[in-house]
Protein backbone atom coordinates (compact mmCIF):
# COMPACT_ATOMS: atom_id res chain seq x y z
CA UNK A 1 0.00 0.00 0.00
CA UNK A 2 1.15 3.80 -1.14
CA UNK A 3 1.63 5.75 2.29
CA UNK A 4 2.95 3.17 4.35
CA UNK A 5 3.91 5.99 7.25
CA UNK A 6 0.58 7.22 7.27
CA UNK A 7 -1.13 3.82 7.49
CA UNK A 8 -2.91 3.06 10.78
CA UNK A 9 -1.70 0.42 13.35
CA UNK A 10 -3.98 -2.69 14.66
CA UNK A 11 -5.99 -1.98 17.20
CA UNK A 12 -4.20 -4.28 20.25
CA UNK A 13 -6.68 -6.12 22.24
CA UNK A 14 -4.12 -9.07 23.66
CA UNK A 15 -0.67 -10.04 22.63
CA UNK A 16 -1.93 -13.79 21.37
CA UNK A 17 -4.44 -12.55 18.96
CA UNK A 18 -1.69 -9.74 17.78
CA UNK A 19 -0.29 -11.89 14.45
CA UNK A 20 -3.74 -13.31 13.50
CA UNK A 21 -5.89 -10.16 13.41
CA UNK A 22 -3.23 -8.75 11.29
CA UNK A 23 -3.26 -11.47 8.68
CA UNK A 24 -6.82 -11.08 8.74
CA UNK A 25 -6.33 -7.79 8.09
CA UNK A 26 -4.04 -7.98 5.17
CA UNK A 27 -6.17 -10.87 3.80
CA UNK A 28 -9.11 -8.38 3.71
CA UNK A 29 -7.19 -5.51 2.51
CA UNK A 30 -6.33 -7.51 -0.57
CA UNK A 31 -10.17 -8.72 -1.40
CA UNK A 32 -11.55 -5.37 -0.76
CA UNK A 33 -8.65 -3.47 -3.07
CA UNK A 34 -9.70 -5.99 -6.07
CA UNK A 35 -13.14 -3.95 -5.84
CA UNK A 36 -12.08 -0.41 -5.95
CA UNK A 37 -9.94 2.04 -8.05
CA UNK A 38 -7.19 4.21 -6.09
CA UNK A 39 -4.67 3.81 -3.56
CA UNK A 40 -5.47 3.12 0.42
CA UNK A 41 -4.48 3.45 3.76
CA UNK A 42 -6.05 0.66 5.57
CA UNK A 43 -8.64 0.09 2.46
CA UNK A 44 -9.89 3.51 3.22
CA UNK A 45 -8.86 5.70 0.06
CA UNK A 46 -6.97 8.76 0.85
CA UNK A 47 -7.33 12.28 0.16
CA UNK A 48 -5.12 13.76 -2.86
CA UNK A 49 -5.12 17.59 -1.61
CA UNK A 50 -5.26 18.96 -5.13
CA UNK A 51 -7.03 15.98 -6.56
CA UNK A 52 -4.78 16.22 -9.65
CA UNK A 53 -5.99 13.23 -11.82
CA UNK A 54 -4.51 11.98 -15.05
CA UNK A 55 -7.04 13.30 -17.39
CA UNK A 56 -7.24 9.60 -18.55
CA UNK A 57 -8.70 8.23 -15.86
CA UNK A 58 -12.04 7.55 -15.27
CA UNK A 59 -14.60 10.02 -12.99
CA UNK A 60 -15.06 7.35 -10.90
CA UNK A 61 -11.35 6.64 -10.36
CA UNK A 62 -11.32 10.49 -9.35
CA UNK A 63 -13.53 9.58 -6.78
CA UNK A 64 -12.00 6.81 -4.85
CA UNK A 65 -8.49 8.96 -4.68
CA UNK A 66 -10.63 12.20 -3.26
CA UNK A 67 -13.11 10.13 -1.26
CA UNK A 68 -11.62 9.98 2.05
CA UNK A 69 -9.81 13.22 3.36
CA UNK A 70 -7.65 12.89 6.26
CA UNK A 71 -5.66 15.28 8.79
CA UNK A 72 -6.37 16.36 12.07
CA UNK A 73 -9.92 17.66 11.93
CA UNK A 74 -10.73 14.18 11.10
CA UNK A 75 -9.09 13.07 14.21
CA UNK A 76 -10.37 15.65 16.37
CA UNK A 77 -13.76 15.24 15.02
CA UNK A 78 -13.88 11.49 15.78
CA UNK A 79 -12.68 11.90 19.61
CA UNK A 80 -15.59 13.97 20.05
CA UNK A 81 -17.82 11.21 18.87
CA UNK A 82 -16.07 9.10 20.83
CA UNK A 83 -16.72 11.75 23.99
CA UNK A 84 -20.18 12.16 23.11
CA UNK A 85 -21.15 8.41 22.90
CA UNK A 86 -19.56 7.45 26.17
CA UNK A 87 -17.44 4.42 27.04
CA UNK A 88 -19.50 1.69 24.27
CA UNK A 89 -17.06 3.43 21.92
CA UNK A 90 -13.65 1.69 22.53
CA UNK A 91 -12.20 1.59 19.01
CA UNK A 92 -10.49 4.11 19.48
CA UNK A 93 -6.63 3.39 18.52
CA UNK A 94 -4.05 4.95 21.23
CA UNK A 95 -1.95 5.76 18.02
CA UNK A 96 -4.32 7.88 16.53
CA UNK A 97 -7.10 6.71 14.71
CA UNK A 98 -10.53 4.51 14.36
CA UNK A 99 -9.94 1.20 12.69
CA UNK A 100 -11.00 1.37 9.39
CA UNK A 101 -14.61 0.60 8.37
CA UNK A 102 -14.15 -1.20 5.73
CA UNK A 103 -11.77 -3.59 7.57
CA UNK A 104 -14.66 -5.14 9.11
CA UNK A 105 -15.82 -7.89 6.75
CA UNK A 106 -19.26 -8.34 5.21
CA UNK A 107 -20.09 -4.15 5.67
CA UNK A 108 -20.14 -3.80 1.95
CA UNK A 109 -23.30 -1.35 2.08
CA UNK A 110 -24.68 -4.15 -1.24
CA UNK A 111 -28.66 -3.84 -1.66
CA UNK A 112 -28.66 -0.63 0.55
CA UNK A 113 -26.89 0.91 -1.87
CA UNK A 114 -30.58 2.58 -3.34
CA UNK A 115 -31.69 3.94 0.19
CA UNK A 116 -28.13 5.33 1.08
CA UNK A 117 -28.24 7.19 -2.24
CA UNK A 118 -31.63 8.15 -1.56
CA UNK A 119 -30.60 9.54 1.63
CA UNK A 120 -27.65 11.33 0.23
CA UNK A 121 -29.80 13.04 -2.50
CA UNK A 122 -31.92 14.33 0.18
CA UNK A 123 -28.64 15.68 2.25
CA UNK A 124 -27.44 17.00 -1.30
CA UNK A 125 -31.22 19.11 -1.80
CA UNK A 126 -31.22 20.44 1.75
CA UNK A 127 -27.36 21.63 1.36
CA UNK A 128 -28.53 23.17 -2.29
CA UNK A 129 -31.76 24.69 -0.62
CA UNK A 130 -29.32 26.99 2.05
CA UNK A 131 -26.83 28.11 -0.81
CA UNK A 132 -26.72 32.07 -0.78
CA UNK A 133 -28.08 31.86 -4.01
CA UNK A 134 -30.83 29.89 -2.81
CA UNK A 135 -31.83 32.03 0.09
CA UNK A 136 -31.24 35.03 -1.93
CA UNK A 137 -34.30 33.70 -4.11
CA UNK A 138 -36.25 32.57 -1.03
CA UNK A 139 -36.57 36.37 0.49
CA UNK A 140 -36.42 38.33 -2.71
CA UNK A 141 -38.83 36.14 -4.64
CA UNK A 142 -40.55 33.25 -2.95
CA UNK A 143 -41.76 34.91 0.20
CA UNK A 144 -42.66 37.87 -1.63
CA UNK A 145 -44.71 35.85 -4.50
CA UNK A 146 -49.24 36.95 -4.15
CA UNK A 147 -49.34 32.83 -2.85
CA UNK A 148 -47.44 33.09 -0.06
CA UNK A 149 -48.09 36.31 0.74
CA UNK A 150 -51.97 35.51 0.66
CA UNK A 151 -52.44 32.46 1.60
CA UNK A 152 -49.71 31.80 4.12
CA UNK A 153 -48.55 35.22 5.84
CA UNK A 154 -47.42 38.72 5.33
CA UNK A 155 -44.99 38.65 8.21
CA UNK A 156 -42.05 38.46 6.46
CA UNK A 157 -40.10 37.07 10.25
CA UNK A 158 -42.99 34.71 10.45
CA UNK A 159 -41.90 33.33 6.71
CA UNK A 160 -38.33 32.93 7.84
CA UNK A 161 -39.27 31.66 11.12
CA UNK A 162 -41.21 28.62 9.19
CA UNK A 163 -38.94 28.11 6.84
CA UNK A 164 -36.24 27.67 9.49
CA UNK A 165 -38.56 25.29 11.17
CA UNK A 166 -38.84 23.29 7.89
CA UNK A 167 -35.21 22.94 7.14
CA UNK A 168 -34.78 21.80 10.49
CA UNK A 169 -37.35 19.31 9.95
CA UNK A 170 -35.74 18.02 7.03
CA UNK A 171 -32.16 17.80 8.90
CA UNK A 172 -33.97 15.57 11.47
CA UNK A 173 -35.28 13.52 8.79
CA UNK A 174 -32.01 13.39 7.09
CA UNK A 175 -29.96 12.94 10.42
CA UNK A 176 -32.33 9.83 11.38
CA UNK A 177 -31.59 7.84 7.96
CA UNK A 178 -27.75 8.26 9.03
CA UNK A 179 -28.29 7.09 12.69
CA UNK A 180 -29.93 3.92 11.20
CA UNK A 181 -27.36 3.42 9.04
CA UNK A 182 -25.24 3.61 11.22
CA UNK A 183 -26.73 1.39 13.66
CA UNK A 184 -26.66 -0.98 10.59
CA UNK A 185 -22.75 -0.84 10.48
CA UNK A 186 -20.88 -3.78 12.00
CA UNK A 187 -18.34 -1.18 13.81
CA UNK A 188 -20.12 0.26 17.40
CA UNK A 189 -18.52 3.52 17.13
CA UNK A 190 -20.72 4.47 14.23
CA UNK A 191 -23.98 3.18 16.70
CA UNK A 192 -26.24 5.15 18.83
CA UNK A 193 -25.41 8.73 16.74
CA UNK A 194 -28.50 10.28 17.79
CA UNK A 195 -26.89 11.08 21.20
CA UNK A 196 -23.85 12.61 19.05
CA UNK A 197 -26.45 15.13 16.84
CA UNK A 198 -28.96 15.94 19.60
CA UNK A 199 -25.04 17.24 21.60
CA UNK A 200 -23.64 19.05 18.12
CA UNK A 201 -27.36 20.74 17.82
CA UNK A 202 -26.41 22.84 21.04
CA UNK A 203 -23.07 23.77 19.98
CA UNK A 204 -21.05 25.67 17.78
CA UNK A 205 -17.75 24.63 18.55
CA UNK A 206 -17.78 21.11 17.50
CA UNK A 207 -15.24 20.20 14.52
CA UNK A 208 -16.99 20.75 11.60
CA UNK A 209 -15.59 20.68 7.63
CA UNK A 210 -15.56 23.63 5.60
CA UNK A 211 -17.43 24.51 3.02
CA UNK A 212 -15.40 23.52 0.42
CA UNK A 213 -14.93 20.64 1.87
CA UNK A 214 -18.55 19.38 2.31
CA UNK A 215 -19.38 20.70 -1.06
CA UNK A 216 -16.57 18.05 -2.23
CA UNK A 217 -17.81 15.26 -0.01
CA UNK A 218 -21.43 15.89 -1.95
CA UNK A 219 -20.09 16.47 -5.18
CA UNK A 220 -17.75 13.06 -4.48
CA UNK A 221 -20.76 10.99 -2.65
CA UNK A 222 -23.32 12.35 -5.81
CA UNK A 223 -20.84 10.88 -8.01
CA UNK A 224 -21.72 7.26 -6.56
CA UNK A 225 -25.31 7.77 -6.20
CA UNK A 226 -25.31 9.08 -10.03
CA UNK A 227 -23.78 5.47 -10.68
CA UNK A 228 -26.37 3.94 -8.36
CA UNK A 229 -29.18 5.52 -10.01
CA UNK A 230 -27.96 4.20 -13.37
CA UNK A 231 -27.97 0.82 -11.66
CA UNK A 232 -31.39 0.86 -10.73
CA UNK A 233 -32.22 1.46 -13.85
CA UNK A 234 -30.26 -1.22 -15.63
CA UNK A 235 -31.69 -4.09 -12.93
CA UNK A 236 -35.10 -2.81 -13.61
CA UNK A 237 -34.27 -3.57 -18.03
CA UNK A 238 -32.87 -6.81 -16.38
CA UNK A 239 -35.52 -7.95 -15.18
CA UNK A 240 -38.12 -7.19 -18.46
CA UNK A 241 -35.45 -9.36 -20.43
CA UNK A 242 -35.79 -12.14 -18.07
CA UNK A 243 -39.74 -11.87 -17.78
CA UNK A 244 -39.40 -12.17 -21.89
CA UNK A 245 -37.08 -14.76 -21.84
CA UNK A 246 -39.46 -16.69 -19.55
CA UNK A 247 -42.16 -16.09 -21.73
CA UNK A 248 -41.03 -16.62 -24.99
CA UNK A 249 -39.45 -19.75 -23.94
CA UNK A 250 -42.75 -21.04 -23.09
CA UNK A 251 -44.02 -20.63 -26.24
CA UNK A 252 -40.91 -21.86 -28.00
CA UNK A 253 -40.24 -25.20 -26.40
CA UNK A 254 -37.34 -25.94 -28.47
CA UNK A 255 -35.44 -22.51 -27.80
CA UNK A 256 -34.46 -21.56 -31.07
CA UNK A 257 -35.92 -18.12 -31.15
CA UNK A 258 -33.69 -17.14 -27.91
CA UNK A 259 -30.07 -17.26 -29.14
CA UNK A 260 -30.16 -13.57 -28.75
CA UNK A 261 -32.26 -12.89 -26.17
CA UNK A 262 -29.52 -15.25 -23.92
CA UNK A 263 -26.45 -12.90 -25.54
CA UNK A 264 -28.75 -9.59 -24.42
CA UNK A 265 -29.56 -10.77 -20.76
CA UNK A 266 -25.70 -12.09 -20.25
CA UNK A 267 -24.54 -8.52 -22.03
CA UNK A 268 -26.89 -6.81 -19.37
CA UNK A 269 -25.79 -8.48 -16.43
CA UNK A 270 -21.78 -8.01 -17.08
CA UNK A 271 -22.82 -4.25 -17.34
CA UNK A 272 -24.87 -4.42 -14.13
CA UNK A 273 -21.84 -5.64 -12.29
CA UNK A 274 -19.18 -3.17 -13.69
CA UNK A 275 -21.71 -0.61 -12.19
CA UNK A 276 -21.77 -1.83 -8.97
CA UNK A 277 -18.43 -1.21 -9.06
CA UNK A 278 -18.25 1.73 -9.66
CA UNK A 279 -21.50 3.24 -7.30
CA UNK A 280 -22.16 2.71 -3.56
CA UNK A 281 -23.12 -1.06 -3.99
CA UNK A 282 -19.09 -1.97 -2.91
CA UNK A 283 -18.95 0.73 -0.93
CA UNK A 284 -17.90 0.40 2.82
CA UNK A 285 -21.05 1.25 5.17
CA UNK A 286 -18.56 2.87 7.88
CA UNK A 287 -17.18 4.52 5.53
CA UNK A 288 -20.07 6.33 3.94
CA UNK A 289 -21.61 6.95 7.26
CA UNK A 290 -18.97 8.62 8.19
CA UNK A 291 -18.93 10.99 5.24
CA UNK A 292 -22.64 11.81 6.31
CA UNK A 293 -22.00 12.54 10.31
CA UNK A 294 -19.75 15.29 9.14
CA UNK A 295 -22.33 16.20 6.38
CA UNK A 296 -25.21 16.13 9.60
CA UNK A 297 -23.07 18.57 11.64
CA UNK A 298 -22.59 21.31 8.11
CA UNK A 299 -25.96 21.43 7.55
CA UNK A 300 -26.78 22.01 11.29
CA UNK A 301 -24.40 24.69 11.42
CA UNK A 302 -25.67 26.13 7.71
CA UNK A 303 -29.29 26.39 9.21
CA UNK A 304 -27.82 28.52 11.84
CA UNK A 305 -25.96 30.65 9.63
CA UNK A 306 -28.93 31.07 7.04
CA UNK A 307 -31.61 31.73 9.66
CA UNK A 308 -29.66 32.23 13.15
CA UNK A 309 -30.14 30.76 16.24
CA UNK A 310 -31.87 32.58 18.81
CA UNK A 311 -35.00 31.93 17.03
CA UNK A 312 -34.93 27.92 16.33
CA UNK A 313 -37.44 27.12 19.35
CA UNK A 314 -39.11 30.44 19.31
CA UNK A 315 -43.35 29.36 18.71
CA UNK A 316 -44.54 30.46 15.83
CA UNK A 317 -46.81 34.20 15.81
CA UNK A 318 -49.15 35.69 14.02
CA UNK A 319 -52.71 34.50 13.13
CA UNK A 320 -51.93 31.18 12.11
CA UNK A 321 -51.65 28.31 14.49
CA UNK A 322 -51.40 24.14 13.48
CA UNK A 323 -54.72 23.70 13.33
CA UNK A 324 -55.30 26.28 11.11
CA UNK A 325 -52.79 25.05 8.85
CA UNK A 326 -53.51 22.35 5.92
CA UNK A 327 -50.36 20.24 6.32
CA UNK A 328 -51.13 19.37 9.96
CA UNK A 329 -54.94 19.08 9.13
CA UNK A 330 -54.00 16.29 6.38
CA UNK A 331 -55.65 18.61 3.59
CA UNK A 332 -52.58 19.59 1.63
CA UNK A 333 -53.24 16.98 -1.08
CA UNK A 334 -57.07 16.87 -1.13
CA UNK A 335 -57.07 20.29 -1.56
CA UNK A 336 -54.46 20.54 -4.32
CA UNK A 337 -56.00 18.06 -5.94
CA UNK A 338 -59.43 19.95 -6.27
CA UNK A 339 -57.62 23.32 -7.50
CA UNK A 340 -56.16 20.83 -10.15
CA UNK A 341 -59.77 19.41 -11.44
CA UNK A 342 -61.29 22.62 -11.39
CA UNK A 343 -58.26 24.33 -13.27
CA UNK A 344 -58.06 21.39 -15.54
CA UNK A 345 -62.29 21.67 -16.10
CA UNK A 346 -61.92 25.74 -16.86
CA UNK A 347 -59.38 24.78 -19.10
CA UNK A 348 -61.45 22.23 -21.25
CA UNK A 349 -64.53 22.46 -23.11
CA UNK A 350 -66.79 19.81 -21.55
CA UNK A 351 -68.09 20.25 -17.47
CA UNK A 352 -71.40 18.61 -16.89
CA UNK A 353 -69.49 15.50 -17.33
CA UNK A 354 -66.89 15.69 -14.80
CA UNK A 355 -68.37 18.21 -12.67
CA UNK A 356 -70.29 15.44 -10.26
CA UNK A 357 -67.00 14.02 -9.58
CA UNK A 358 -65.86 16.71 -8.99
CA UNK A 359 -68.46 17.34 -6.16
CA UNK A 360 -68.18 14.27 -4.93
CA UNK A 361 -64.60 14.61 -4.02
CA UNK A 362 -65.30 17.72 -1.59
CA UNK A 363 -64.68 17.69 2.16
CA UNK A 364 -68.29 17.56 3.87
CA UNK A 365 -67.53 21.64 5.21
CA UNK A 366 -66.97 22.64 1.37
CA UNK A 367 -70.02 20.45 0.20
CA UNK A 368 -72.43 21.82 3.09
CA UNK A 369 -71.15 26.01 2.28
CA UNK A 370 -72.15 25.07 -1.52
CA UNK A 371 -74.81 23.54 -0.92
CA UNK A 372 -76.39 26.33 0.98
CA UNK A 373 -75.38 28.85 -1.42
CA UNK A 374 -76.42 27.55 -4.95
CA UNK A 375 -80.20 28.44 -4.19
CA UNK A 376 -79.36 32.01 -4.03
CA UNK A 377 -77.07 31.89 -6.93
CA UNK A 378 -77.84 33.93 -9.96
CA UNK A 379 -76.31 33.61 -13.44
CA UNK A 380 -76.35 37.31 -15.02
CA UNK A 381 -77.31 37.66 -18.55
CA UNK A 382 -74.02 39.60 -18.92
CA UNK A 383 -71.83 37.17 -18.08
CA UNK A 384 -70.79 35.54 -21.16
CA UNK A 385 -67.87 32.54 -20.89
CA UNK A 386 -64.92 34.23 -21.55
CA UNK A 387 -66.25 36.70 -18.39
CA UNK A 388 -66.71 33.82 -16.34
CA UNK A 389 -63.34 31.92 -17.08
CA UNK A 390 -61.40 35.53 -16.59
CA UNK A 391 -62.83 35.75 -12.97
CA UNK A 392 -61.87 32.32 -12.48
CA UNK A 393 -58.58 32.60 -13.88
CA UNK A 394 -57.59 35.31 -11.73
CA UNK A 395 -58.17 32.92 -8.42
CA UNK A 396 -57.13 29.68 -10.25
CA UNK A 397 -53.41 32.27 -10.74
CA UNK A 398 -53.63 32.36 -6.93
CA UNK A 399 -53.96 28.82 -6.01
CA UNK A 400 -52.64 26.61 -9.02
CA UNK A 401 -48.80 26.96 -8.51
CA UNK A 402 -49.08 26.28 -4.60
CA UNK A 403 -51.49 23.04 -5.86
CA UNK A 404 -49.21 21.60 -8.64
CA UNK A 405 -45.99 22.14 -6.12
CA UNK A 406 -48.02 20.52 -3.62
CA UNK A 407 -48.72 17.58 -6.35
CA UNK A 408 -44.89 17.12 -7.44
CA UNK A 409 -43.85 17.29 -4.04
CA UNK A 410 -46.26 14.31 -2.83
CA UNK A 411 -45.15 12.32 -5.86
CA UNK A 412 -41.31 12.54 -4.94
CA UNK A 413 -41.61 10.38 -1.92
CA UNK A 414 -41.52 6.58 -1.83
CA UNK A 415 -38.63 4.37 -0.81
CA UNK A 416 -35.99 5.42 -3.51
CA UNK A 417 -37.17 8.55 -4.11
CA UNK A 418 -37.49 10.96 -7.02
CA UNK A 419 -34.13 10.53 -8.10
CA UNK A 420 -35.13 6.62 -9.35
CA UNK A 421 -38.54 7.70 -11.25
CA UNK A 422 -37.19 10.74 -13.23
CA UNK A 423 -34.33 10.04 -15.32
CA UNK A 424 -30.71 9.30 -14.50
CA UNK A 425 -30.09 13.34 -13.35
CA UNK A 426 -30.16 13.86 -9.94
CA UNK A 427 -27.56 16.19 -9.40
CA UNK A 428 -29.62 19.18 -9.74
CA UNK A 429 -31.23 21.63 -7.39
CA UNK A 430 -34.37 20.79 -6.04
CA UNK A 431 -36.86 24.28 -6.66
CA UNK A 432 -40.08 23.14 -4.28
CA UNK A 433 -40.22 24.21 -0.92
CA UNK A 434 -43.02 23.37 1.53
CA UNK A 435 -43.37 27.48 1.65
CA UNK A 436 -44.06 26.75 -1.57
CA UNK A 437 -47.27 24.25 -1.11
CA UNK A 438 -50.22 23.58 0.50
CA UNK A 439 -48.08 22.58 3.92
CA UNK A 440 -48.36 26.02 5.72
CA UNK A 441 -51.72 27.54 3.73
CA UNK A 442 -54.11 29.25 5.88
CA UNK A 443 -57.25 26.67 6.11
CA UNK A 444 -59.96 28.90 6.05
CA UNK A 445 -58.71 31.11 3.08
CA UNK A 446 -57.75 28.33 0.72
CA UNK A 447 -61.59 27.06 1.86
CA UNK A 448 -62.91 30.29 0.99
CA UNK A 449 -61.10 30.58 -2.35
CA UNK A 450 -62.42 27.15 -3.33
CA UNK A 451 -65.65 27.86 -2.11
CA UNK A 452 -65.47 31.08 -4.81
CA UNK A 453 -64.16 28.90 -7.76
CA UNK A 454 -67.07 26.28 -7.28
CA UNK A 455 -70.00 28.72 -7.31
CA UNK A 456 -68.05 30.46 -10.92
CA UNK A 457 -67.93 26.81 -12.34
CA UNK A 458 -71.65 26.69 -11.14
CA UNK A 459 -72.37 29.60 -13.07
CA UNK A 460 -69.89 28.44 -16.47
CA UNK A 461 -71.96 25.42 -16.72
CA UNK A 462 -74.78 26.70 -17.03
CA UNK A 463 -74.11 29.54 -19.30
CA UNK A 464 -71.74 26.92 -21.31
CA UNK A 465 -74.96 24.75 -21.84
CA UNK A 466 -77.22 27.64 -22.63
CA UNK A 467 -74.84 28.69 -25.36
CA UNK A 468 -74.87 25.70 -26.51
CA UNK A 469 -78.66 24.80 -26.46
CA UNK A 470 -78.47 28.63 -28.43
CA UNK A 471 -76.14 27.43 -31.03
Amino acid sequence: MAGGSNSKKPINRGTDSTNTQERNKQTQVQEHATLQDGHFHDVIPYFVDDCSLPKSRSKVSEVSLCFGRAGTNRFEKKVYILETLGSSMTNLNTSGGFVSGAAIKGNQISILAFEVANTIVKGFNLQQSLSSESIRHLKEEVLLSEAVQELVSEDMDELLRIVAADKRQELKVFSDEVVRFGNRSKNPQWHNLDRYFEKISRELNAPRLSRDEAESIMQQLMTLVQFSVEMYHELNALDTFEQDFQRKSEEDQRGDNLALLRVEIKSQRKYIRHLKKKSLWYRSLDEVVEKLVDFVHFLHLEINNAFGRADCHKPLAGNLSNCQRLGPAGLALHYANIVLQIDTLVAGTTIANTKDALYQSLPPKIKLALRSKLPSLRVVEELTVPVIKYWMEKLLHILVPMATNTSKAHHRFGWVGEWANTGYEVNRKSDIMRIETFQHADKEKVEYYILELLLWLHRLAIRSKADSDAG
